[in-house]
């Protein structure tokens, strides 16, 4: 595999707008570079879905980044960093990969009372990865886990303050905060969306963990290290966005959870490849 040169895009996939959250971040931290989005709506929600199937979407994603010159891969799904992370850094040996790790440690660290809340989907909760993080930094806490059931649809569909989408947290968090927590780690990109409700329902008391701007310091480090930081003198500035669902949904999506506008181009899945964009709007 060639190496890609400074002006080559940063390629950031997810199963659907979660990984925006991270783009924001991205986008924050390296201004200059330019991102290619992949939404994988047609699959979303990743979580509740076997490894394996999770880790084949993932797979196949990452191929088709690179066929569009993407130099770095951001998994920004906490679901397929769970399932699929290890794979594809064995798959793609020469690609230099970034995922989501649960904020587990910082929680750790942080806690007064030794009693933290995980938001997190079933995939993230079952992979090796978020195993290995609690026998290493948590052993001293007690973690309270939800994997708030319907919550990434009311997201998907941009209900961020809804009723439905308050119950949801409500029945997550009360129980935490009676058992004492005072920190909440958000273990899916989908949910730094709903910080503001979360606040809400838990009150000043209780530290949100937002993974997102550490994921973006970390692409920083890998592309300078790599001589990969694309320079301000270099155009770009731009972000692409693709997805597998609803162009429209989408892009009526990005002003809301971004502040930005941005044209999107329809993929589709054909058996386990993604074909070129279909149409644009």
């Amino acid at each position: 595999m060639a190496k890609p040169d400074r002006s080559a895009p940063i390629g950031i996939f997810d199963s659907g707008v979660g990984g925006l959250s991270v783009l924001k971040a991205i986008r924050q931290q390296v201004p200059d570079e330019t991102l290619i989005y992949l939404a994988d709506q047609a699959h979303v929600p990743y979580g509740p879905r076997p490894l394996e199937e999770v880790r084949a979407f993932a797979v196949s994603i990452t191929r088709h980044l690179l066929t569009q010159g993407a130099k770095i891969i951001v998994v920004a799904c906490n679901a397929a960093s769970a399932a699929a992370l290890q794979v594809l850094r064995q798959t793609f040996p020469d690609v230099p990969f970034v995922g989501m790790e649960p904020a587990v440690k910082p929680a750790a660290e942080r806690t007064q009372s030794g009693v933290v809340g995980v938001l997190a989907t079933p995939a993230t909760f079952q992979g090796a990865l978020y195993a290995s993080v609690v026998e290493r930094f948590a052993q001293e806490v007690t973690l309270l886990q939800h994997t708030c059931p319907g919550l990434v649809a009311q997201i998907e569909a941009g209900q961020l303050d809804a009723p439905q989408t308050r119950r949801i947290l409500e029945d997550a968090l009360l129980p935490m905060l009676s058992l004492g927590i005072d920190t909440v780690v958000l273990g899916c990109t989908h949910y730094p969306f709903v910080i503001p409700l979360i606040e809400n329902i838990a009150g000043p008391g209780v530290r949100v963990i937002d993974p997102a701007p550490a994921v973006a310091r970390q692409v920083g480090r890998v592309l300078e290290a790599r001589g990969l930081l694309r320079g301000s003198e270099l155009p770009g500035d731009r972000i692409h966005f693709f997805t597998t669902g609803d162009a429209g949904r989408l892009q009526s999506l990005l002003p809301q959870l971004i502040g930005e506008h941005g044209a999107v181009s329809c993929l589709e899945w054909a058996g386990d490849q993604l074909r070129l964009p279909l149409k644009a709007i």
